[in-house]
């Protein structure tokens, strides 16, 4: 988990699972680029070693991704390390009710994004020669179905894809690219649900579909972040890895029942 001297960006930091990410890559010794659209990313500025930096990013705007792989450039001196996490939920309507914008809103962010952070991240990396660690944060959603709403879950389904194109592109330059796939994390994005289940008086109830029975927490998934851009993760790459306490490990059942 050393990360010592290793520079990092950090997209989507200034909640769940992008802020405990960017915070454990600290502490494991990473100077961090930690960017969000949101301002409050500036907050986490304290909670970061003296050579981090914080940002506001518009992953949706290449311009905004160009200036961000510039600013770390030229504060943190290079790029080692690309965690493009931002992402949104977007619509939850059925497939009849949902409309262009709804999938566009989505698709921007979540794919192009990501996109637009590997492209400039990767001509950095290819330009220095020095090789890299991208991961790029996927879902459940984007391996079944039921995980999530509708262009949430296509949207994930391509950052899968464009991942494991990605990994194969670029063979031979020493640059990894995975994408981990959390389940139910309990994060601002997902706060909705776990308000109404306490407010129903339902919380212990939730996780119950996952071998775990529980949700997952944000510094989980970030642990697993740190572990993969280190030599845990040296031979790593063009993976999509799982982190939903085993939901996706089996087909719906109901315990002790066979019909």
């Amino acid at each position: 988990m050393d990360l010592t001297g290793k520079r990092a960006i950090v997209t989507g930091a200034a909640s769940g699972i992008g802020r405990a990410t960017a915070v454990a890559m600290a502490q494991a010794g990473a100077n961090v680029l930690a960017c969000d659209q949101s301002a409050e990313i500036e907050a986490l500025g304290a909670a970061l070693a003296d050579g981090s930096v914080t940002a506001t990013v518009d992953v949706a705007r290449e311009r905004d991704v160009r200036r961000m792989v510039e600013l770390a450039a030229e504060r943190l001196g290079g790029i080692d390390i690309l965690f493009a996490n931002a992402g949104v939920v977007g619509a939850i309507d059925p497939v009849v009710d949902l409309t262009a914008e709804d999938w566009q809103q989505v698709f921007a962010v979540n794919v192009m994004g990501t996109f637009f952070c590997l492209k400039h991240v990767v001509q950095h990396m290819l330009d220095r020669d020095q090789g890299g660690t991208i991961i790029a944060t996927a879902s459940v959603a984007g391996l079944r179905a039921g995980g999530g709403p509708m262009p949430y879950s296509a949207s994930k389904a391509a950052v899968i894809n464009l991942v494991r194109n990605a990994a194969c592109q670029l063979r031979g330059t020493g640059i990894r690219v995975n994408a981990i796939c959390p389940g139910l994390i309990e994060t601002g994005m997902t706060q909705p649900i776990f308000d109404a289940a306490r407010a129903a008086g339902k919380v212990d109830r939730i996780g119950q579909l996952n071998p775990t029975l529980r949700a997952g927490q944000p510094g989980e998934v970030a642990r697993l972040v740190v572990a993969l851009c280190g030599d845990a993760g040296s031979y790593v790459n063009g993976e999509a890895i799982v982190v939903d306490g085993g939901l996706a490990a089996s087909l719906p059942f109901i315990p002790g029942k066979m019909w």
